[in-house]
């Protein structure tokens, strides 16, 4: 659910900061004050595309935070887990700043983020519906969506295409290997070749690594060797050597300490130290024990080192990068063993077309048992919004098997009694689209984990008592509650209304206004109390001039 949004220095929005609330929250004001300016800062913290000349005249770039508490929104914890930006407290930021040169940058949780993984976080929090959006529902890719999503069908139908495409594409690995069958044999013998000589290599990246140190090592065994000896004679075998010195300095410390107690710290410090330099005299020791000169081991490194080398070559890889060529050839072997195999390969296909047909079959049992409860739900939801004996249908029409299933959904509708059904596109005048669209959305959201909705102006075109009813229904919208037992709504509904009739209803009211300060023309939003809830549905009602009469209607809607 949406909590707060803060808006700086977006086209003529100085400074904004508003908190939300759950239920339904109506936002008025006049004609070019600003109303929208709310809704496109919000797309743009949610992912939307980013225009140019956003930002305020004068100032260089602009700021967009929402915060969103997602305890009840699973989906959106488990986005935000999968990306690894998660908090503890369930509670969600989302931050978009836009440049004035048109640069955009984007965060979640304080995090730096894709535009693109905003937008698809985004998708999870908020459902914006606008008068465009009407327009989207004559897209026969809508309407499948809406009627999965209704049908709580949409996990299947992803798995319908995912199968579709593995099905496709196994049946068009079997055309390519009939038509390529000879290439294919001749990549595969040299293929075979390539594995038999890499896998008696046997060269990883880190065996390269440690045959090029081995080879170090015994490169310079009479150095090491030579050193080595140099050392321990330093350290512990000669007169003067370093243990033998600091063991005089230690018994000197040890008969001045008898004098000064503070001569103890230096005493235990070399104390420390020729523990130290004992322990490296044993180490020096072991290591010359065990270093010896083998040139038979270093004539067969060099061998093999060289013919490593010659393989690389051969096949214009590092060497380093030999152990993952065999890999990719064992696995394209396996590819053309495949295709060779026509067989096998035809019965991969038969059995993916099997899976695809039963998953499909399913899909379509679901969908039509949806499509006829939808269409008598949103047929209901019609009489209400005074389209009196019309009739919405859902028709599924069997088709080619594609990705999509074995049908074509198409939505149909009547706007009155005694017509026929004919595709939304051509049935609906604007005003009807827009009636049947709410309808829609009433109906489906009841089957949608979006927490909050936004309507921005879907009622133009409406009025009187059809007005109503769309307040109405909007207000249910509102009221949904996510569990039994949930005590408060967690639904949270936004719209933005030029209608009396669907602002009284609202739970929380808002009202949008702008004004000129320094020359500047700027938009500001402000909580309306009961009072003056009154005096804005006045202005609705009344126009220009509000009366006594204006504000006396006003407040028996406010009070229903």
């Amino acid at each position: 659910m949406l909590q707060s949004l803060s808006i700086r220095d977006f086209i003529i929005v100085n400074q904004l900061d508003l908190e939300f609330e759950a239920g339904f929250t109506v936002l008025t004001g006049e004609t070019g004050a600003g109303k929208s300016i709310l809704i496109d800062a919000l797309s743009l913290a949610l992912g939307a595309r980013g225009e140019g000349g956003v930002t305020r005249a004068g100032c260089d770039k602009a700021e967009v935070s929402a915060i969103f508490s997602i305890t009840h929104n699973l989906e959106a914890q488990q986005w935000l887990i999968a990306a690894e930006l998660e908090n503890t407290a369930h509670e969600l930021l989302l931050r978009r700043v836009m440049h004035a040169d048109g640069r955009s940058r984007a965060f979640i949780n304080g995090a730096t983020v894709t535009v693109a993984q905003l937008k698809e976080l985004g998708e999870l929090l908020v459902d914006i519906y606008s008068q465009n959006a009407h327009h989207s529902l004559l897209k026969p890719v809508t309407q499948r969506n809406v009627l999965d999503n209704y049908a709580k069908l949409s996990a299947l139908a992803l798995q319908v295409s995912d199968h579709y495409k593995t099905w496709h594409q196994l049946n068009q690995q079997r055309l390519e290997a009939e038509k390529n069958a000879n290439q294919y044999a001749g990549e595969l013998a040299d293929l075979r070749d390539k594995v038999r000589e890499l896998s008696e290599l046997s060269i990883t990246a880190s065996d390269w690594d440690a045959l090029q140190q081995e080879h170090l090592r015994l490169s310079n065994g009479a150095n090491l060797i030579t050193g080595g000896e140099v050392c321990r004679e330093l350290l512990s075998e000669g007169e003067l050597s370093a243990m033998r010195l600091l063991s005089q300095v230690q018994h000197k410390l040890q008969n001045l300490q008898e004098y000064d107690a503070v001569l103890t710290e230096a005493v235990e410090a070399l104390d420390s130290a020729l523990i130290q330099l004992e322990e490296m005299n044993r180490f020096l020791n072991r290591y010359l024990q065990r270093a010896d000169l083998d040139p038979a081991k270093l004539v067969e490194l060099d061998a093999r080192i060289q013919n490593i080398h010659n393989t690389s070559r051969k096949y214009r890889v590092q060497p380093e990068e030999l152990g993952e060529l065999l890999v990719k050839s064992q696995a394209r072997m396996a590819e053309l063993a495949l295709f060779a195999n026509d067989v096998e390969l035809a019965k991969q296909e038969a059995q993916a077309l099997l899976t695809y047909t039963q998953l499909a079959e399913k899909l379509s049992v679901g969908r039509k048992s949806a499509a006829a409860k939808l269409s008598a739900q949103i047929s209901a939801e019609m009489q209400r919004l005074s389209l009196s004996g019309g009739r919405f249908e859902v028709a599924l029409t069997a088709q080619t098997p594609s990705a999509s299933g074995l049908e074509q959904i198409e939505f149909l509708v009547a706007g009155h009694a005694g017509v026929a059904v004919k595709s939304l596109a051509r049935a609906a005048s604007g005003g009807e689209l827009s009636r049947i669209s709410l309808a829609i959305r009433v109906v489906t959201a009841q089957k949608e984990s979006i927490p909050t909705m936004i309507f921005d102006e879907v009622d133009v075109g409406i009025g009187g008592g059809v007005a109503e009813v769309v307040g109405q229904l909007l207000k249910q919208l509102g009221e949904l509650q996510t569990g039994e037992k949930v005590a408060t709504s967690q639904r949270q509904v936004l719209v933005i209304t030029h209608l009396p009739q669907v602002a009284a209803l609202g739970t929380h009211h808002l009202r949008v206004s702008k004004s000129l300060v320094n020359a500047q023309t700027l938009s500001s939003i402000a909580v309306l109390d009961e009072d003056e809830r009154v005096q804005e549905l006045a202005r609705m009602l009344g126009g220009i001039e509000i009366t006594e009469t204006t504000r006396q209607h006003a407040k028996e809607m406010l009070m229903g």
